[in-house]
């Protein structure tokens, strides 16, 4: 039986689905807009939304907002004021909160990132993916290298001292020379914090059908221990697998994420983790996927509901903790799962012999090895039943 006795911190996820156009990698639920962006009309769903899911997570206090999409930047910096005013009002905001907005090079100039501060969003994630313009043009990007670099500079111009910068490699046909330019024309502008991550080939996506060719395996390892040698240099830290920052300036929302903290997803396909305390489980739900369908006054937008089980909740948490590069407190998994931690000792124990975990019984952190073949690691936390299934 599980038992919480710790209050979960709790982020808010704002999903608002148009771009310009769908890039050919991108499985999520985004939509290229081919009529006028509904704003008014969306916005009035999310308060609606919002409002109907408020029973959930009465009286507790929020630690960051994101909003992702689709492009965000599309939205006006009003409309983004009178999202944050809305729930404002609604939920308590941290002394601290962290307010993301991600935001596509292509849709933006300094006026309206100032504009974004002003309304109250304090940090951004731009979208670069790269910063050579036959590989944005292989990507689908609407942007090129000098409105990528431009972008980077009219944020700091606007005031934004904490921002991310979204970097792909592995991309088709890369060299570890053009992974190594993009990365150190981007440290260029001392970014305080850099996502660097691996294009995977995601299946119902224009790339999963057409095949591009990429690096091949050797290449790709040598791009990921070249790229991390120089991001260190540059005293960007790595903290997630693709996550790198100077200090203090993690990413407080995805940190709340891995840490199996709560969120609540609102917008379409937006989706839920909320820990409910008087009854003593945890639940995971999502929203109608289709905006058109969202944006319906009668439709009831949450579509799925579940109660996670126990082995759900052991294998959730650790898919989530082990991303981490220094791991978590192992009373951390006590705390958000309301599992004992003799829980997962069979399990830990077969990771220690296999030298996938650290030895250290306080924490929960793998080793040099475990991190190179995390996904071998997590899928020791399935379930029996699972497991096999899965060989």
């Amino acid at each position: 039986m599980q038992k919480f006795t710790t209050p979960i911190p709790l982020s808010l996820y704002i999903h608002l689905p148009w771009c310009v156009q769908k890039c050919p990698y991108c499985d999520f639920n985004s939509h290229a807009l081919k009529e006028s962006l509904p704003e008014e009309l969306y916005i009035d769903a999310l308060i609606r939304d919002f409002e109907a899911q408020l029973p959930t997570i009465w009286g507790r206090g929020l630690v960051s907002i994101f909003f992702g999409g689709g492009t965000p930047s599309l939205f006006s910096a009003q409309g983004i004021e009178r999202i944050l005013r809305e729930i404002n009002t609604r939920l308590r905001f941290g002394p601290d909160i962290e307010i993301t907005l991600e935001a596509n090079p292509g849709t933006v100039d300094e006026k309206r990132f100032a504009e974004f501060r002003a309304a109250g969003v304090n940090r951004l994630s731009l979208g670069i993916q790269s910063l050579q313009d036959e590989k944005l043009k292989t990507l689908g990007r609407i942007h090129n290298r000098e409105y990528a670099l431009r972008a980077i500079d009219k944020a700091q111009s606007a005031g934004f001292t904490n921002f991310n910068v979204d970097l792909m490699h592995g991309l088709p046909e890369q060299s570890i020379a053009d992974a190594v330019s993009d990365l150190n024309d981007a440290l260029e502008y001392s970014p305080p914090h850099l996502s660097w991550y691996q294009l995977t080939i995601e299946p119902n996506t224009l790339f999963a059908h057409t095949q591009p060719v990429l690096p091949a395996e050797e290449i790709l390892w040598d791009i990921q221990e070249h790229g991390k040698e120089i991001l260190e240099k540059n005293h960007l830290a790595q903290y997630e697998v693709s996550a790198y920052s100077k200090k203090d300036h993690e990413c407080q929302h995805n940190l709340n994420y891995w840490q199996f903290g709560d969120y609540l997803g609102i917008g379409a396909g937006s989706h839920s983790k909320i820990t409910h305390m008087d009854q003593q489980y945890i639940t995971r739900h999502s929203q109608v996927k289709n905006p058109k369908t969202y944006l319906d006054k009668n439709q009831n937008k949450t579509i799925t509901q579940k109660i996670l089980s126990t082995e759900e909740c052991i294998f959730e948490f650790m898919l989530n903790a082990l991303r981490l590069t220094g791991g978590m407190d192992a009373n951390l998994f006590v705390e958000r799962t309301g599992l004992p931690l003799s829980a997962l000792d069979h399990i830990l124990a077969e990771a220690k012999t296999k030298k996938l975990l650290i030895a250290d019984p306080t924490r929960l952190c793998t080793t040099d090895l475990g991190m190179r073949f995390l996904n071998d690691v997590v899928g020791l936390f399935l379930n029996p039943s699972t497991r096999e299934n899965a060989t």
